[in-house]
């Protein structure tokens, strides 16, 4: 990517600035009806019912959760018992940012206004945001959206709050199924991939890789 200079900076937040423990979690909770060789499967699982249960219409992210792991149970033959999928909802807000974000951000917030749009309710958000410790210009959500990632609606509210289009941000993220596939679609030219392991690259969706939030200084020439 050539050097561009945005107006503003958009970020993913969860997986990308926040250590994203989705599977832990539930690993945690089903310790005891999962055996320990079957774990990822049942976590991969999971993962895949989650991105289905964003991909309709928009609810609750509650409900997105506790569907997914109703789904997966069924899946795989284990005893889903109430409050599994609250269980694991309660925990998104106490969860902090990777080692890397807060100094990396830092660098690049001096320059540049800093915005979230990430797949959370209002009330989830602000936690794992105060725990980064690096002021955001702004920070939208799906239900302010009333669309999550990877749907276009999400990003069109957030271009139109910002009153700037596809070709005035830089966008960062961790995954290409919920944000860079969509980007591109949109004409949000600028992104950057952060390559964090949890998809693989594909270099046709047109982005700068870094391996963590440290390299993005020196993407927008700092």
């Amino acid at each position: 990517m050539s050097l561009f200079t945005p107006k503003y900076i958009t970020f993913d937040c969860y997986g990308t600035l926040i250590y994203f423990e989705m599977a832990n979690a539930a690993a945690q909770r089903f310790s005891d009806r999962v055996p320990a060789e079957r774990m990822k499967q049942f976590t991969d699982v999971f993962a895949a019912y989650r991105f289905d249960e964003v991909l309709g219409a928009w609810k609750p992210y509650l409900d997105v959760v506790d569907n997914a792991i109703r789904r997966t149970c069924e899946r795989c033959g284990v005893e889903y018992r109430d409050g599994d999928g609250k269980y694991i909802y309660d925990l998104v807000p106490t969860w902090g940012p990777h080692a890397d974000t807060a100094a990396g951000l830092r660098k690049v917030a001096r320059e540049f206004p800093l915005v979230a749009l990430t797949n959370a309710m209002d009330a989830q958000i602000p936690h794992n945001i105060e725990r980064i410790g690096v002021p955001f210009h702004a920070v939208y959500t799906a239900q302010q959206a009333q669309a999550y990632k990877p749907h276009m609606r999400a990003f069109e509210f957030m271009l139109d709050q910002l009153g700037c289009g596809p070709e005035d941000i830089l966008h960062v993220s961790s995954s290409l199924r919920y944000d860079l596939m969509t980007a591109h679609d949109m004409g949000i030219r600028h992104k950057v991939f952060v390559a964090r392991g949890h998809e693989p690259s594909t270099p046709y969706y047109g982005y700068t890789e870094i391996r963590d939030i440290g390299g993005l200084a020196a993407v927008v020439g700092l």
